[in-house]
């Protein structure tokens, strides 16, 4: 295995960040004027989101403030883990 390859965070989508993990956004996928609405509410990539709670409905943390997401929304954010969760 190569260094590149043990450096490599895992990704995912944010539905499957566990609960108090956090994550940063490495792209947004999906139709380009639902992803410029993700972005305007501060979903761009490189941003850090701690998973707070949520299955159906995310509650995530983002810049200091709470956000709540739709699992079908979230499903479109791709995180790396960064920090584990509970």
């Amino acid at each position: 295995m190569s260094v590149d390859a043990r450096l490599q965070r895992p990704r995912m989508p944010l539905t499957e960040l566990p609960v108090g993990a956090a994550g940063r956004v490495c792209s947004l996928e999906g139709e380009a004027g639902f992803c410029q609405r993700l972005r305007e509410m501060g979903f761009c990539e490189s941003a850090v989101i701690e998973k707070v709670s949520g299955r159906r409905t995310l509650l995530c943390q983002l810049c200091g403030t709470r956000i709540a997401l739709s699992d079908r929304a979230a499903q479109h954010i791709v995180v790396e883990l960064i920090r584990g969760g509970a």
